[in-house]
């Protein structure tokens, strides 16, 4: 079973629906949906109602896009099988768990999907009992738990795949890499993926493996320096990222060197106030711009004078393993931390495009249709918060919905020009 960028999610390994002795309607039909022509396959079985025939109409069903239709016939596919089939009817549930992933519906149980790897394992279908383990990876990817997607990876044996998956599943081992800003391994999966997936010569699969490529040749951010902007791609932040630079970074909102790095996620004012140090430097920001921009006051009184001075001790505090925090005639300049001689550089990186909704636009240019619930969990944040981000995009135009009720879906389109890599959810690694 794969998920195929280009066509939402075509599931088409055929061999984790293969049950029973398959005659030669259900053989013709699952060598068409392996090749990627669910029509061929829907000519030889779209009228039958057999187990496995169900099971292959849902796998084409997915493939042409409609994901409703398709979780349904699995569905049934998984009761006709019952439990005197486990081997089958744990296939079927690895089937619809796929096809729940296409539609980016991540509301699935995880418990599930291991019980049946857990019946395939036990079964001796090692293959598919990997595809199933791949699966919740590109979950854990998803929501940016890399630390647990790669744990389970690395006890894959890439061996037992077919091209097909072995695609996929070098597509998440670069996912992961991508992530970590790890430019060299993501290349190399990459290349991997490429060779596997014309092995298995899917079209789809083909062009989800060059849109990964394209992302390492983009516009991954900008970087301010000494006062000047320029754009910067994915392997130079790596670059950066070793260097001995201190890197005020407004994609992840953290401030970091090559080994310290300090989040001000949840501190927004902080992380406001070290921007606009960072952007300035090594020229110092005057008090009335600080106030003006970190607290939105109109006109500066003393109130807002000592709060400044009480957010930039906090801010003097928090960084001070990096960078020290200067007050001038003016106002306030980063400089060198305690104990420490002479000023490093200091650059700002900031998101290849400046938006509100950065984060949620980077999820939906992936191409794939969205639930606002696995939005939700994916950023970490409140349905209703995702929900009303969500209105706003519609009312501008940027994205847009179709269903009703639980099954409605947000899509936009690929943003052309820069990737999100840096946009999307991921842990501050050190």
């Amino acid at each position: 079973m794969l998920d195929y960028g280009g066509n939402r999610g075509a599931p088409n390994e055929i061999e984790t629906l293969n049950t029973t002795p398959m005659d030669a309607l259900i053989t013709a039909a699952a060598r068409a949906l392996a090749a990627g022509d669910p029509l061929a396959a829907l000519d030889r079985i779209a009228l039958r109602d057999d187990a496995t025939s169900l099971a292959l109409r849902g796998i084409a069903m997915a493939q042409l896009g409609d994901l409703t239709s398709a979780r349904t016939l699995t569905r049934r596919a998984a009761a006709a099988f019952g439990p005197d089939e486990p081997v089958a009817h744990a296939r079927c549930v690895v089937a619809e768990v796929e096809i729940a992933f296409a539609a980016r519906d991540l509301g699935w149980s995880p418990k599930s999907l291991d019980a049946a790897r857990a019946v395939l394992e036990q079964h001796g279908d090692r293959a598919n009992a990997a595809h199933a383990a791949v699966l919740g990876v590109r979950r854990l990817l998803i929501l940016g738990r890399l630390d647990d997607a790669e744990r389970i990876l690395d006890t894959l044996d890439p061996a037992v795949f077919q091209p097909p998956s072995r695609a996929i599943y070098e597509l998440v081992a670069a996912g992961i890499a991508l992530r970590r800003i790890n430019t060299a391994q993501a290349r190399t999966a990459l290349d991997r993926a490429e060779q596997a997936a014309h092995d298995a010569r899917i079209p789809a699969l083909i062009a989800e493996v060059d849109a990964a490529k394209r992302a390492l040749s983009e516009p991954a951010a900008r970087l301010i320096s000494r006062g000047s902007q320029h754009p910067v791609l994915l392997h130079e932040v790596e670059t950066l990222q070793a260097s001995g630079t201190l890197v005020v970074d407004a994609c992840r909102n953290v401030v970091r060197d090559r080994n310290v790095a300090v989040s001000l996620a949840t501190r927004p004012v902080l992380f406001t106030l070290a921007r606009m140090l960072g952007e300035a430097w090594p020229r110092d920001v005057p008090r009335d711009v600080l106030v003006a921009r970190a607290f939105g006051g109109r006109h500066v009184d003393e109130s807002h004078r000592a709060r400044l001075r009480v957010e930039i001790g906090r801010l003097r505090k928090e960084l001070k393993p990096l960078v020290g925090v200067k007050a001038t005639h003016h106002g306030f300049t980063f400089t060198a931390p305690d104990g420490a001689h002479s000023s490093r550089d200091i650059v700002v990186l900031l998101p290849p495009v400046e938006d509100n909704h950065a984060a949620l636009l980077a999820l939906l240019a992936d191409g794939q249709s969205w639930s606002s619930s696995a939005l939700a969990l994916a950023l970490t944040t409140s349905q209703r918060t995702v929900q009303r981000a969500l209105d706003s995009l519609a009312a501008a135009g940027r994205a847009q919905s179709f269903g009703h009720g639980r099954s409605r879906r947000w899509i936009t389109p690929p943003v052309p020009g820069f990737t999100t890599t840096l946009l999307l959810p991921s842990p501050i690694a050190p």
